[in-house]
């Protein structure tokens, strides 16, 4: 084993290697250069310092001492063979990100869609780019049958896969339109059928159990309260809800402005219930909660905005004392009751649409099913000549 000692000034260096006992060498010392006596000094201190320890241990030390304009020398000691660090690999560059078009396209979507929806839209070309192992603008209508053979091969729902052929769709098209293409390889793609299931609701019997579990005194019980009455007493989406600024309702009308997808914003009244949940909240809930100052309607227990993942938890917690299944309890349970309860009392499909804020009078045409549904159930159960009668061998 040998110990090695470098001097580094620019223009001079120095080697001296210490043999160690049982390697079969003699100790040799080399002549030192002509260093400035200071340094020199330092150098040999050093060496003698560490030469001892070199030869009992019988493992070599590499010693650098180091000057450089003139500044004071520094020294550093290392295990002489031991592996230097090497840089960390720098990580695959990510095909989607690389490709300009892509990101132009991004960008002129994200000014007139959600952020959320481009960043789906970023995530859908990304996964092409990684299957592609490069720019999605390259893909052939080859390239794209087969990878939308094999998601479908994969299991993901057909919903999953009408999106992302949705943003390869709307990518080229882009293109075409800007005349970096002539043709586009997604427009002849073959979606797969999906099947519109009714939406799940809660009878009103369960979402009254569900709004009186959030009973209590509590800034966080009242804040549960408020929350549970606006989702149902208005029909707002989650992230409508948690995005409500103290300022978005205005208590005297008794209406809730929101912004919901696409930044579109709209006014949804809400009934007296929810009302005097938000009043009792504002006056003597959120106060101690907003630690932080913020603009947020709806705290969470640190004093910052409350999320969409929190409004879940709080939603299951409820559900779990009500006596429902937590699992099956989410905030957009409460929409769907919302707009089937109106329906059942009376409203109008246009009204409702409205309120939820539906860009396609069909999406809300799902809840006439469901109330249908559910006025043929009552109806079968109770007028006496509709019941269904068992039937016996008699």
């Amino acid at each position: 084993m040998h110990a090695s000692l470098l001097l580094e000034q620019r223009v001079c260096r120095a080697d001296v290697a210490v043999g160690s006992p049982g390697m079969g060498g003699a100790p040799r010392n080399l002549a030192p250069p002509q260093v400035p006596s200071r340094r020199s000094a330092v150098a040999r201190g050093l060496l003698e310092l560490l030469g001892g320890a070199v030869e009992e241990a019988g493992r070599g030390f590499e010693i650098v001492v180091c000057a450089q304009d003139g500044r004071n020398s520094t020294a550093g000691v290392r295990e002489a063979g031991a592996k230097e660090e090497r840089p960390m690999a720098k990580p695959r560059p990510d095909p989607a990100a690389s490709d300009p078009e892509v990101e132009g396209f991004l960008a002129l979507l994200a000014a007139r869609r959600a952020p959320k929806t481009v960043e789906a839209y970023r995530r859908d070309l990304r996964a092409l780019g990684d299957w592609l192992g490069g720019p999605p603008s390259k893909a052939t209508h080859d390239d794209l049958e087969r990878w939308l053979a094999e998601l479908r091969a994969a299991g993901l729902s057909p919903a999953t896969i009408a999106r992302r052929v949705a943003a390869v769709r709307s990518f080229f098209r882009h293109l075409v339109l800007l005349g970096a293409r002539t043709d586009s390889p997604a427009a002849a793609l073959e979606l797969p059928r999906r099947r519109r299931k009714l939406p799940r609701t809660l009878s009103p019997a369960e979402a009254q159990r569900l709004i009186e579990a959030a009973a209590g005194s509590t800034p966080r019980m009242m804040r549960d309260r408020a929350l549970v009455e606006l989702l149902y007493g208005a029909g707002l989406r989650v992230s409508e809800a948690v995005g409500l600024d103290r300022t978005g309702v205005d208590f005297e009308q008794r209406l809730v402005r929101c912004t919901g997808k696409g930044n579109k914003e709209r006014v949804v009244p809400v009934g007296r219930h929810a009302v005097e949940a938000l009043r009792r909240y504002l006056a003597h809930g959120r106060p101690y909660l907003d630690k932080r100052h913020r603009p947020e309607l709806f705290l969470n227990a640190q004093g910052g905005a409350l999320t969409r993942a929190g409004a879940f938890l709080i939603l299951r917690r409820l559900a779990g004392r009500a006596g429902l299944e937590p699992e099956r309890v989410h905030p957009h349970l409460l929409r769907h009751s919302f707009a089937t309860h109106l329906l059942e009392g009376g409203a109008d499909l246009r009204s409702v649409q409205e309120m939820l804020g539906h860009a396609d009078l069909g999406t809300t045409e799902l809840y006439t099913h469901v109330s249908d549904r559910r006025r043929r159930d009552v109806y079968f159960r109770s007028h006496p000549h509709a019941r269904r009668r068992n039937v016996s061998g008699t």
